[in-house]
């Protein structure tokens, strides 16, 4: 198998701990300049790349400013920083649970994203956390999804960080959740749950199919009351894409809080914190690829509906 050629060190700084954009111009000669190249392959426009690349904001590889006609070369790499939207920011901590010269495990809150992505990129775990710590080669081991709360673990040395990845693609972490979700006492637990799902592109939704299983899900009640939700703990034993959210709203239970399942609901306003999903990566639990030692975390939250029903409601 061929060795990936390793990704050259970019010669922009980070700006507000996100990266800048890499762009590596592709093979064939359908293109006189870069900008032209530019022009077509991004969404920006053309009066955006010119005003770029007239300013000195695209810059190759040395760190040198490309002009508007430098001529189209195969292979070369350019460098950029896209305009950073405005966000809202997500008023709740991001507590550090670990740290040491390898990996930061941190509890994430609700509604922040793990890493930059679409119109969430400096109001992310990833940027905030290279800004608070001031480590800027921080990288993300595995992802949250945005609106779960819980345990995330990050990398500091970015050499390291594919022996970590391979924990979680190799399913060599053993992973909890907890949900709070409508009790149904004809619903008989703990169980298994095995099916296909899919998830396409520009879709919100996942959905099951008819085919081989890819998501396997341990299912078990902890405790309900006796007027309200109950509390339940989930074990992942696949990584497929919103798989306990899907698996939860297949045995008709759906997690609290969930815009997507089982119906998709309208988009949530800017700022709008009130009603989270009630999901939480409660554990996180490995043996340390690079030192060996054995890791076990446990996130200290408590889902708000479960502790106060009535406030997280209204």
């Amino acid at each position: 198998m061929r060795r990936r050629r390793p990704i050259p060190p970019s010669p922009l700084p980070q700006r507000e701990g996100v990266d800048p954009v890499r762009v590596k111009l592709p093979q064939g000669t359908a293109w006189a300049t870069v900008r032209d190249h530019l022009v077509e392959r991004l969404a920006a426009g053309a009066g955006v790349i010119d005003g770029m690349l007239d300013a000195g904001l695209i810059v190759d590889t040395a760190g040198r400013a490309v002009p508007r006609d430098m001529a189209f070369v195969p292979g070369m790499t350019v460098w950029f920083h896209r305009e950073l939207p405005y966000e809202v920011p997500v008023p709740f901590p991001l507590d550090v649970v670990y740290r040491d010269e390898h990996i930061v495990v941190v509890d994430k809150p609700h509604f922040l994203a793990t890493t930059p992505r679409g119109s969430h990129v400096a109001e992310t775990a990833l940027a905030r956390l290279r800004r608070e710590l001031g480590l800027p080669t921080l990288g993300a081991a595995h992802r949250l999804d945005r609106l779960t709360a819980g345990l995330v673990l990050f990398t500091v040395r970015p050499d390291e960080r594919g022996a970590y990845q391979s924990l979680f693609r190799d399913r060599l972490v053993t992973k909890e959740y907890e949900a709070v979700a409508p009790y149904d006492p004809a619903l008989a637990l703990p169980r298994t749950v095995r099916s296909r799902i899919v998830k396409e592109r520009g879709v919100m939704a996942a959905r099951e199919v008819e085919g081989e299983p890819n998501a396997v899900s341990d299912v078990e009640l902890l405790e309900r009351r006796d007027d309200g939700p109950a509390r339940y703990r989930l074990r992942p034993r696949t990584g497929q894409t919103h798989q306990l959210r899907v698996h939860m709203c297949a045995l008709g239970v759906p997690i609290l809080g969930d815009p997507l399942y089982p119906e998709v609901k309208g988009p949530v306003a800017d700022g709008d914190f009130r009603q989270p999903l009630q999901l939480l990566a409660r554990v996180l639990e490995f043996t340390d690829p690079v030192t060996g030692r054995e890791h076990r975390f446990v996130s200290p939250r408590v889902l708000r509906a479960w502790s106060s029903y009535e406030e997280w409601a209204g």
